[in-house]
């Protein structure tokens, strides 16, 4: 278990194909988008390009929100909050890639365009609803 996070939520943050909303800070102001992410042990794996990769530039502070939900409820949600790294090597960040597409299903070069950031867990929270 890593950053608080309980087991069964850690669990799911890894095996489901689940969509984060990054929030990142752009001249003070909050941006939020969201992505495709790989978790492990911790670390939060996701390739990016445009603003968000200018923002982690700017500032490496950010925050991932990721929720399931059924029909609309949710049934669980967690907040990680953290420091991101922009991967500046070539190699970790096709390897990287394709092990997220892999995750996500989509043919492994898919999004190859987009650099690799890691994001370290500090802290979490969560909320279970069921």
């Amino acid at each position: 278990m890593s950053a608080g996070i309980p087991p069964d939520i850690e669990e799911r943050l890894v095996d489901e194909r689940l969509v984060a909303h990054l929030a990142t800070c752009r001249d003070g102001r909050p941006h939020v988008a969201p992505l495709w992410f790989r978790y492990d042990d911790g670390v939060v794996e996701i390739m990016t390009t445009g603003r968000k990769l200018e923002n982690v530039r700017n500032n490496p502070r950010v925050a991932l929100s990721v929720q399931e939900d059924e029909g609309g409820l949710p049934r669980w949600t967690v907040t990680l909050r953290g420091t991101a790294t922009i991967v500046e090597d070539e190699d970790a960040a096709r390897e990287a890639n394709r092990r997220l597409n892999r995750k996500y299903g989509v043919e492994e070069d898919a999004w190859s365009g987009n650099e690799l950031v890691r994001i370290h867990v500090g802290s979490a929270t969560h909320r279970t609803y069921e």
